[in-house]
């Protein structure tokens, strides 16, 4: 369990930090169901639709491998 929990972990900081290069080349961000607002002075992304894209391609290759 705990191995689970390191790696959605990593996985979450990855994304994070792939964020601005995801949305500027693949459209990560701009896909139907990804909600983008401004609140307490701060710009933010719930990325919803692109986070079960983003899954259905690690579930794929993970089937494959």
């Amino acid at each position: 369990m705990i191995r689970w929990l390191i790696v959605v972990a990593l996985a979450m900081l990855l994304c994070q930090g792939l964020t601005a290069w995801l949305r500027k080349h693949f459209g990560f961000g701009r896909l139907p169901g990804d909600f983008a607002f401004r609140a307490f002075g701060r710009e933010w992304d719930l990325p919803i639709g692109s986070t079960v894209a983003l899954s259905v391609i690690a579930a794929l290759i993970a089937r494959w491998i």
